[in-house]
């Protein structure tokens, strides 16, 4: 649920935050005011687009956070990703005057589209224009589909015909140049042949340099390393015979000045320390062989080595890479020059999406039939009595979207055959249609928070009154956020802010307050009766607010 939008800089709001409840909430307030703009705000902090459009005139940045209770789904989510799964879940969007945009997730930086992510599991929003939607097949089958929660069936769907289509076209190059992928295939198998012929091993081209430089300076490494030891320890004066005179010399010397310790220790560590360095060099003494067999063995293995780089263009460190890359290759064109199997591939992975585009389709069927019912049931009582909801589905060239085609039809009255929606239906009509599709499309909705902008315009009256207890009904549900300029539905939330304007110093600025029952009763009074407010006005609605209220129990 959502707890706290705090907005700063945006478009025409200097500050605000706003505290929400559950149930169903309304903003009202006059046109121009600002009611949308809260919706685009929590929107950019869903991680919807934005730029520096969005600053309030004068301002550095946009700052919207959104705080949101933690549902236990996302946990494992915000746990994977590394971001803090408290109890709270807050989002914060920051732009500035360059376009400049950062996404915060629990304080932590995040990217716009993991902001996103996290904001098609928070809110649904249904915007104001959601009824223009309705006219495009394609809006029509994902309203169908999300009906449905069809989510799964609809990715299985889109990936196996990705595979299909994929081998499909694989399958139709290899058969309309077969000659060429032989060709090709040959070129291939030439130059593995010459990389696995010189089998360079992964760390063979350093191992050699090191060991030709080792053996063309055998000799060299030989007298230097028994010059050092004849100076360590030979038979003369040496480092070794001088640490040991001086070591014995300081011991007399220690009889009379105990002082002295620390450097007899010093001497003593100076002599092992050359002691060691006398055996390491005899053992190195000892492996170092001349060798001029193996020398010319190396120098063979690295002029065949410089040779075939020269031939393939490349480093010669370099080979072992472009070795795994022409296996590679030769195993793709090997794959593709194999017609049949390639045919079966194809085959199968067709039959892997016929199976599940029919999957598919059972269910959107099923589906179909469910929302034609829900939906004629609610334009009964939307003004359209004796009307008809039916969405079809009929039979498409396959795709990723599956094998049907979805049209909604509709009968405005009884009497009528239903036709296709974009075709008979009136603007209110249609208003009337996309908001009982929104409402009854959220009933089945996981997302906790739900916002309705302004999807009640076109209808009045008792329709009006209608659609406020269809949404006060769905905020038993679900939390309920509804921009509206309907007094009707106003009434019917179980609490509601008044957003307005001012103008000072040629800056206009817009404000949001939380209402009490009695500024209520005057801000549903002024819906009801326009800027002059009268007794009548106010009495007939604190009688809306106490019949919604009774309505309810």
């Amino acid at each position: 649920m959502l707890r706290t939008l705090h907005i700063r800089d945006f478009v025409i709001v200097e500050q605000t935050e706003i505290h929400f409840g559950p149930g169903f909430t309304v903003f009202s307030g006059e046109t121009g005011a600002g009611k949308s703009i809260l919706v685009d705000a929590l929107a950019l902090a869903l991680g919807e687009r934005g730029d520096a459009s969005v600053l309030r005139e004068g301002a550095a940045r946009a700052d919207i956070s959104a705080v949101f209770d933690t549902p236990a789904t996302l946990r494992p989510w915000l746990a994977e990703r590394e971001f803090d799964a408290d109890e709270e879940l807050a989002l914060r969007r920051v732009i500035d005057a360059q376009g400049r945009s950062r996404a915060y997730i629990n304080g932590t930086p995040a990217t716009v589209a993991q902001l996103r992510e996290l904001g098609d599991s928070l809110v649904d929003i249904h915007g104001q224009h959601a009824h223009q939607s309705l006219m495009r097949p394609d809006a029509q089958r994902d309203l169908l589909d999300a009906h449905g929660g069809h989510g799964e069936l609809r990715q299985a769907v889109g990936q196996a015909w990705k595979l299909w289509r994929a081998l499909a076209r694989q399958l139709e190059a290899a058969e309309k140049d077969a000659a060429g992928l032989a060709a090709e295939r040959e070129r291939l198998q030439w130059q593995v042949e010459e990389l696995d012929s010189l089998d360079l091993g992964q760390d063979e081209w350093d191992a050699l340099q090191s060991e030709h430089t080792r053996l063309a300076h055998a000799q060299s490494l030989l007298d230097g390393a028994g010059q050092i030891l004849e100076a360590l320890d030979g038979d003369g004066d040496s480092a070794h015979h001088r640490l040991n005179s001086a070591g014995q010399r300081l011991q007399q010397m220690l009889r009379h000045d105990p002082g002295l310790q620390g450097v007899v220790d010093e001497i003593e560590s100076a002599r092992i320390a050359v002691s060691e360095a006398v055996s390491d060099l005899n053992n190195y003494v000892s492996r170092v062989d001349l060798d001029p067999q193996r020398l010319a063995d190396v120098e063979a293995r690295l002029s065949a080595v410089f040779e075939t780089a020269r031939k393939f263009r490349v480093e010669p460190d370099g080979l072992c890479g472009l070795r795994e890359d022409l296996h590679t290759q030769l195993s793709a064109l090997q794959a593709a020059a194999d017609i049949d199997s390639l045919r079966e591939q194809t085959q199968a992975a067709q039959s892997r999406y016929d199976a599940a585009a029919a999957k598919l389709g059972t269910a959107r069927r099923k589906v179909a039939k469910d929302l034609g019912k829900l939906v004629t049931q609610a334009m009964q009582t939307l003004a359209m009595q004796g009307g008809r909801f039916e969405p079809t589905l009929s039979p498409a060239t396959p795709s990723a979207h599956g094998n049907e085609q979805v049209e909604f039809l509709v009968a405005g009255h009884a009497g009528t055959s239903p036709r296709p929606l974009a075709k008979v239906a009136s603007g209110g009509e249609l208003s009337r249609i996309s908001l009982a599709l929104s409402v009854i499309a959220s009933r089945a909705a996981r997302v906790p928070t739900l916002i309705f902008d302004e999807v009640d315009s076109g209808v009045g009256g008792a329709v009006a009154e209608v659609v406020g207890k269809l949404l006060r009904e769905l905020g038993e549900r679900h939390q309920v956020l509804c921009v509206t300029h309907l007094p009707q539905v106003a009434a019917c939330a179980n609490s509601q802010f008044l957003v307005s304007k001012a103008e000072s110093r040629g800056t206009t600025r817009s404000s949001i307050e939380a209402l009490d029952d009695a500024a209520r009763v005057e801000e549903i009074a002024r819906m009801l009766g326009g800027i002059k407010l009268t007794a009548t006005t106010r009495e007939h609605a604190r009688e809306m607010l106490e019949g919604a209220v009774q309505a309810t129990r």
